[in-house]
C-alpha cells in the first residue's frame, strides 16, 4: 500500500470538509523529448512558452466555438460543486469542476476579454505565470474527463473539453504527461499501448486456444491477421495478458465460435484505446484511428467490432467515421463500428447462444457504468442502449444481478477514478481517493444484497478497480469482465 491515507467510507456522498491545496503536490511525471517529439510536440518547455501558450489558446478558441462558450457561460451557480469524484475523495476545493475550469478561464479573461485586459482583478483574470502553469499541470491531471459535472450543469459546460484544451496547450509548450504520450508513441511504433510485438500476440492467442481446449474440449480459434474474416475485432491490449481482461477476450472468442462468425485480430491495429482523446490532440487521435481503417482494408473484413474499453468506444462511436471514414468498403448492413456487447446481445435475443446461468451462481453481480460509454456514446437502436444492453447480457448469464443506487449509475455514474490518462502509479493517491464514491456505492450494495463481484466493460475501469479495491477492504478479483461472465455461462457446441 502507498503512503497516504485512504478516505473513510462514510454515509453515501457525505459532503467533505474543504482542505485547500490538499492535492497541490500531485503531479504525473513530465514527458521527455523521446516521447514528445514523435507526437509533434516540443521536447521540453520552450523559451517563449507564455506566448506560445496564449497563441495556442487563441487557436483553440477559433477552432472550437464551444470552448469559448464554456469560458464565457459559467455563472458560478455551484451545481457542479459536489459532482466530481476527485473532490469527494480529496476535499481539495480546486477539484470542484468550476474551480478547475477557472484555472484556464482566468487566463482566458486576461488575454481575450476587454474587462480582463483593463480591470483584471475585478473579473478574476490573471497573468499566465510559471506558478499558473504548474497549477494547470497538477489540477488538469486531476480530471478524468468523465463529464459527470456536465450532466448537472444548467449551461452544459463540458469540463472534459476544458481539460483537453488545457492539456493540448501544455503539450504545445513542451510540458506533456509521460504516461499518455509514451503510450501514444508505442501505438505509432508497434500498434498497441503495451508495446506487444506480433510474435507476443501470436503466442498469447495460441495459449488461449490451448487453455479453452483443455477447459471445454472444444477447438475455439483466436486468429490473428487472417484475411477474409467477416469481423475485425479491435480490443484493448490489456485483453491479451491480464486478468480480468484476458477472460473477456476468451469470452469474445467463444461468442464468435458459437455463432459461426469468422473473425480476426490485427497486429497492425491491436489496440482499441485512443489516448489522443485524453491529451486533446485531434491529430494524434486521427493517426491512431487510421490504423484501424488500414487493418480493415488490408484484411478485407466486412465489419469492425470493438471490445470492452470505455474511451475506445467513445472515440469509435463518436469520431471514428470523421477521423478515418468513410467506411464504404464494409458491409452496409452493419453499423460502423459495433460494440462487442451489441453483437452478443443480438445473438442472445435471437437465441443463437446457449447459456447456463447457473455457471455463475457462485457470484452475486453488480455493474459499473463506465463514464465514456455512459455519457459519450450509445449502443443499439434505442436511446439508453448503453445502459440496458450490458445489463440484459448480465441478466441472461447470471441468476443474481443487482444494481447499485440509482444516482450512482446510468448517466449519473461515478468514474472509477483512473480514467482520462490518469491510470499511472505516479498518481496512485489520486486514483485511490477518486474511487471513493464508487466504493461507497459498491459497499452499500454489498452490504444490502450480498454482492460479491463488480462487472465492467472498460479496460481502464477493470485495471483501476483491480488496484484500488484492496484499499477499501475488497479483493482484487472482485472486478470481472462482462464477457468473462458470458464465457463461463456459454455452452459450446462441439460440432462447430
Amino acid at each position: 500500500m502507498a503512503d497516504f491515507e485512504t478516505p473513510e467510507v462514510k454515509e453515501y456522498l457525505d459532503m467533505p470538509g474543504l482542505k485547500p491545496d490538499a492535492m497541490s503536490h500531485s503531479q504525473p511525471f513530465v514527458s521527455r523529448d523521446e516521447f514528445q517529439e514523435p507526437l509533434g510536440f516540443p521536447g521540453e518547455l520552450v523559451d517563449d512558452w507564455q506566448n506560445v501558450a496564449i497563441a495556442k489558446l487563441g487557436e483553440l478558441l477559433d477552432k472550437n466555438r464551444g470552448l469559448q462558450v464554456f469560458m464565457d457561460a459559467c455563472v458560478k451557480c455551484g451545481a457542479c460543486t459536489d459532482k466530481c469524484h476527485y473532490f469527494h475523495g480529496t476535499s481539495d476545493p480546486r477539484n470542484m469542476p468550476v474551480a478547475r475550469q477557472d484555472l484556464l478561464r482566468s487566463v482566458y479573461r486576461r488575454y481575450f476579454t476587454w474587462p480582463g485586459r483593463l480591470f483584471p482583478k475585478l473579473v478574476g483574470a490573471q497573468d499566465l505565470t510559471e506558478e499558473v502553469l504548474d497549477q494547470w499541470y497538477s489540477y488538469f491531471h486531476q480530471c478524468s474527463e468523465c463529464r459527470r459535472c456536465s450532466v448537472y450543469c444548467p449551461y452544459g459546460i463540458d469540463t472534459a473539453e476544458v481539460t483537453m484544451a488545457t492539456r493540448e496547450i501544455m503539450n504545445a509548450v513542451g510540458k506533456g504527461q509521460k504516461y499518455s504520450n509514451e503510450i501514444i508513441g508505442k501505438v505509432f511504433k508497434i500498434g498497441n499501448n503495451l508495446g506487444l510485438p506480433q510474435p507476443a500476440l501470436q503466442d498469447t492467442l495460441e495459449g488461449l486456444e490451448e487453455e479453452v481446449k483443455e477447459d471445454t474440449g472444444v477447438d475455439v480459434r483466436y486468429p490473428l491477421d487472417e484475411k477474409g474474416a467477416e469481423v475485425l475485432l479491435v480490443t484493448p491490449s490489456a485483453d491479451f495478458f491480464a486478468e480480468p481482461h484476458v477472460d473477456g477476450l476468451i469470452g469474445y472468442g467463444k461468442v464468435f465460435h458459437q455463432a459461426g462468425i469468422s473473425w480476426t485480430l490485427s497486429s497492425h491495429a491491436s489496440e482499441a484505446a485512443n489516448f489522443g482523446l485524453f491529451i486533446g490532440s485531434p491529430e494524434n487521435m486521427r493517426k491512431i484511428a487510421l490504423r484501424v481503417r488500414e487493418a480493415a482494408e488490408e484484411l478485407g473484413v466486412k465489419r469492425i467490432v470493438f471490445g470492452e474499453c470505455g474511451h475506445a468506444w467513445r472515440v469509435a462511436y463518436s469520431f471514428l467515421n470523421t477521423l478515418a471514414g468513410p467506411f464504404d468498403f464494409l458491409d452496409p448492413r452493419y453499423p460502423v463500428p459495433q460494440h462487442i456487447c451489441e453483437v452478443t446481445h443480438d445473438l442472445i435475443q435471437r437465441g443463437a447462444l446457449t447459456l447456463d446461468k447457473s455457471a455463475n451462481d457462485h457470484r452475486r453481480v453488480t455493474f459499473h457504468d463506465s463514464c465514456n460509454v455512459a455519457r459519450a456514446s450509445r449502443m443499439g437502436d434505442t436511446p439508453g442502449g448503453q445502459f440496458t444492453i450490458p445489463r440484459e447480457i448480465l441478466r441472461a448469464v447470471c441468476n443474481h444481478y443487482y444494481d447499485m443506487p440509482p444516482d450512482t449509475i446510468g448517466e449519473a455514474t461515478f468514474c472509477c477514478g483512473g480514467g482520462g490518462g490518469l491510470l499511472t502509479d505516479d498518481l496512485m493517491e489520486l486514483r485511490v481517493k477518486g474511487a471513493l464514491p464508487r466504493m461507497q456505492a459498491l459497499r452499500q450494495v454489498a452490504d444490502e444484497e450480498g454482492v460479491t463481484h463488480l462487472a465492467a466493460i472498460c479496460a481502464i475501469c477493470k485495471s483501476q478497480f483491480a488496484k484500488v479495491l484492496p484499499y477499501y477492504g475488497f479483493e482484487m478479483d472482485q472486478i470481472v469482465s462482462v464477457h468473462q461472465l458470458v464465457s463461463d455461462a456459454i455452452v459450446l457446441d462441439p460440432a462447430r
